[in-house]
């Protein structure tokens, strides 16, 4: 009987096993609906924009923004060049953009360092004081910051304003304040992911606090920190805010103010102003797609650990 019903039973759970492995994928449907539309809200001012940046004015006054009629072209483009004076406000944003990323990724490094690798008392309230510092809106300090900026003296060789004011420094020096947080918190639970392993075989060879951080962390950092400044670049170098308070001179302000130079006093062309828009974008642009592969990996690493 036992040797009977074997084959049964061996044919029942070979079938029901072949009846789960051959049924079909469930298809999320609702995810698909969800993102697509969430693509579609998200390209549609761009693409907008563009439309209406390669259109002159006199297309538009005469058929509408929403019409396909009339001319097509990059005049538009070429004028807002010449006029908003790009090229000096794109290597503005330059000088302000690269250091205050560069330098905000490696202090946020090591900070992050002491408080995911270094056991000590006052690593997990040294993180909570830097998180909390993002829960505080930037727009509430800037009385206190223009003033601390006003009246901190430094020789006019330094500054034409005899202070930190209308200098590319105090600008670095609040987005990295106002970043440190941010990019601290990401790296320090990038970095409890690593094995401990890793700097205790080091510490066992006789390797130190700074060739840890140096040679084992760091390098293993790279897809966190490409992730990091992807984001750190757009953030900075869209902001508006704080290069508008702090410098007071036209030739060192960002580009993200060039756009005032194309309003009209009386009337302003719209196809003139999404052309300054559009190449305000490009850049940040090119940054995510040439470091789109390590932005990617930097986010989902570690999603499949259980």
């Amino acid at each position: 009987m036992s040797a009977a019903s074997s084959p049964s039973t061996a044919a029942t759970g070979t079938t029901g096993t072949t009846g789960r492995s051959g049924s079909k994928p469930k298809r999320h449907y609702g995810t698909h609906i969800f993102l697509t539309a969430m693509a579609v809200m998200w390209l549609v001012p761009l693409l907008w924009a563009v439309f209406t940046a390669l259109r002159p004015i006199s297309s538009t006054n005469e058929h509408g923004y929403f019409s396909l009629a009339g001319d097509f072209n990059f005049d538009n483009f070429i004028q807002a060049w010449s006029q908003g004076g790009f090229a000096k406000y794109l290597w503005n944003s330059v000088i302000i953009c690269v250091p205050a990323v560069l330098l905000v990724l490696f202090f946020a490094s090591m900070m992050a360092f002491a408080v995911s690798r270094v056991s000590w008392k006052f690593n997990i309230t040294l993180l909570i004081m830097f998180t909390a510092g993002n829960l505080l809106p930037p727009q509430v300090l800037a009385a206190p910051l223009f003033e601390m900026a006003k009246h901190f003296q430094v020789p006019y060789s330094f500054s034409d304003s005899g202070n930190m004011l209308n200098t590319y420094i105090i600008v670095i020096a609040v987005n990295m304040a106002f970043q440190m947080g941010f990019c601290t918190f990401v790296l320090s639970n990038y970095m409890k992911a690593l094995s401990a392993d890793l700097t205790e075989a080091a510490l066992v060879d006789g390797a130190g606090i700074w060739r840890q951080y140096r040679e084992i962390i760091m390098p293993l950092c790279r897809p966190a920190f490409a992730a990091l400044a992807t984001l750190e670049v757009i953030f900075i170098y869209n902001d508006f805010f704080w290069p508008l308070l702090f410098i007071q001179s036209g030739d060192r302000l960002p580009v993200t103010t060039a756009i005032n130079n194309l309003q009209g006093e009386f009337l302003n062309n719209y196809n003139l102003l999404a052309a300054g828009a559009v190449i305000t974008v490009i850049p940040t642009l090119v940054v995510y797609l040439l470091l789109q592969r390590q932005f990617v990996a930097g986010l989902t690493l570690g999603s499949s650990k259980g």
